[in-house]
């Protein structure tokens, strides 16, 4: 009796939790179809307008371009570096590993203020102007270590013999690196482009030091915290609420495909 009482309030609680976390959210999705008069929800309103009036707004549009535009190419750079960096380092455990990842997780653990003072800092040394090229490049500094730690756990994992065994018929470097290491880093790449891209996609303090007459998303929706939203917001929250969650679905389809993949092996 006193385990079901338990378990009953477990459940009690988590729901709670569920409740609190996904709550707002769910909130959102569901204005997004319906319009506030005299500041009271008309439930009566149920409509598709606020996605007809976001489809034309060129404001939000821009901005959430600007940010998709910005977060795919630092994912992208991103990953290239960190897959190549990981893999010289794995290689023959080169020394100074330690020194290079201090580098590497430093922007990512310092805070964000201190990171996008410092780049913006640096550019003005260099006479290079703020815009989406030195965000990107902001993001990328951002990022790299998280991609750089998930491939360099799954390269670890790997074993060893498989690569020498790639030596010894002749491979070189690169060709084991294309044909043996890379198509087993699948995993820890997609999921490390896909937080990679969210952390990417959210990002706003160093943006707003990095970034010009381009604005991000996230900065578009801080500069409209002043005025208040429009409803096209709501409409605008969910199809990013959806869209992430697509992801995050394919993620995880893509991780359990590796897994049973690694398994059959």
């Amino acid at each position: 009796m006193k385990e079901r009482i338990v378990i009953a309030a477990l459940w009690i609680f988590a729901g709670l939790v569920f409740g609190l976390l996904y709550g707002p959210a769910v909130l959102v999705v569901v204005f997004s179809f319906f319009d506030r008069r005299g500041g009271a929800t008309d439930w009566r309103s149920f409509s598709f307008n606020h996605y007809v009036s976001l489809a034309h707004d060129d404001t939000i549009l821009g901005a959430l371009g600007n940010t998709i535009e910005v977060a795919s190419a630092s994912v992208l750079i991103a990953t290239i570096l960190a897959v190549g960096l990981a893999y010289y380092m794995r290689l023959d455990q080169r020394r100074g590993r330690s020194y290079v990842e201090f580098v590497i997780f430093l922007p990512f653990v310092l805070p964000a203020i201190i990171t996008g003072i410092s780049l913006l800092t640096a550019f003005r040394q260099l006479g290079v102007d703020r815009g989406l090229v030195t965000v990107a490049i902001g993001h990328i500094v951002i990022v790299i270590g998280i991609i750089y730690r998930m491939v360099m756990v799954r390269l670890e994992a790997l074993e060893t013999s498989q690569i020498e065994a790639s030596a010894d018929l002749g491979a070189t470097h690169l060709q084991t690196f294309r044909l043996v290491v890379v198509p087993q880093l699948g995993s820890a790449m997609v999921t490390g482009a896909l937080l990679a891209f969210t952390i990417s996609f959210d990002e706003t303090l160093v943006t707003f030091f990095l970034v010009g007459d381009e604005p991000t998303l996230p900065l578009r929706l801080w500069a409209m915290m002043r005025v208040g939203f429009s409803p096209e917001i709501n409409a605008l929250v969910t199809l990013v609420l959806f869209g992430t969650m697509s992801l995050a679905v394919l993620g995880a389809f893509s991780l359990r495909r590796s897994v049973v993949k690694q398994r059959a092996v």
